[in-house]
């Protein structure tokens, strides 16, 4: 009798230490899960909402804030546009100037060598203005010297073509000196809202104040990303100027040239 039942009551015990451990276990595992569930929350939340963001700037920005966005975003694609168009200008005259070397001097006459170039051509421009100064030599302006004449009928042509070469650096400019400072303007605004909202909750706590003084430092990185491109744009495309101008200058010196010793035979 006493061995049934010793083998009864170890086998019991073996069940109640088998049960205990699952329930122990099951509960680590539930206080695990519990725990990690509104880390994994909250970083879930971080992620799909950014109270300080871009995002945030343009919802919680009042009408001076948005605005001074907008400014500095047209500044930006105004000063872009401008970049991209005067260099397809450059590129556009350069050609223009090597097909002038190809084909212009070796025709028989100023005329035909005119006939050669494509008709939007600057070059061709210029051989116009020239022949029509020489050929307009006559009247009243038959008082002014021929060699004079001729060279001021050049010079105008060269003038116009630099001046459309010209159009648009203005702006360029303009951005570059001015994107910095509508920038600090936003940044000006964004403190004056932190300093509002420190007065008004009483306490300077980072919750209060994190938000306009993020937004103050997103306009001025804004200004100066807008600034730098349009700077370093305008000195690029004068560069460029300068040298295209060179060939077009060089040309209207031979026309004058080739004008002048066509006269005297």
């Amino acid at each position: 009798m006493f061995k049934p039942s010793k083998n009864l009551i170890l086998g019991a015990s073996l069940l109640a230490g088998l049960f205990f451990a699952g329930s122990v276990m099951a509960q680590a595992a539930d206080a695990a899960a519990a725990a990690s569930a509104p880390v994994a929350a909250a970083a879930a939340a971080a992620a799909e909402d950014n109270p300080y963001g871009l995002g945030a700037l343009w919802a919680q920005g009042d009408f001076v804030a948005k605005g001074t966005l907008l400014i500095l975003v047209i500044m930006s694609m105004g000063s872009w546009y401008v970049i991209f168009t005067k260099l397809a200008e450059q590129s556009k005259l350069n050609k223009q100037a090597a097909a002038a070397k190809e084909s212009f001097w070796s025709a028989n006459t100023v005329a035909q060598g005119k006939d050669t170039l494509a008709e939007d051509s600057a070059f061709r421009f210029i051989a116009e203005k020239g022949l029509e100064g020489a050929s307009k030599h006559t009247g009243l302006l038959g008082a002014v010297d021929f060699n004079e004449w001729v060279t001021m009928s050049i010079q105008r042509a060269i003038g116009n073509v630099q001046s459309r070469m010209q159009d648009g650096l203005a702006v360029l400019a303009t951005v570059g000196s001015t994107a910095p400072f509508v920038g600090l303007f936003g940044t000006v605004w964004g403190i004056y809202h932190a300093l509002v909202k420190i007065g008004m909750s009483g306490q300077a706590s980072i919750d209060k104040v994190a938000g306009p003084v993020g937004e103050a430092l997103i306009m001025t990185a804004i200004g100066l990303a807008v600034a730098v491109p349009a700077v370093l744009g305008y000195n690029w495309l004068v560069r460029r100027n300068k040298a295209v101008m060179e060939e077009v200058n060089a040309f209207g010196s031979d026309l004058h040239a080739v004008l002048l010793g066509s006269a005297k035979k």
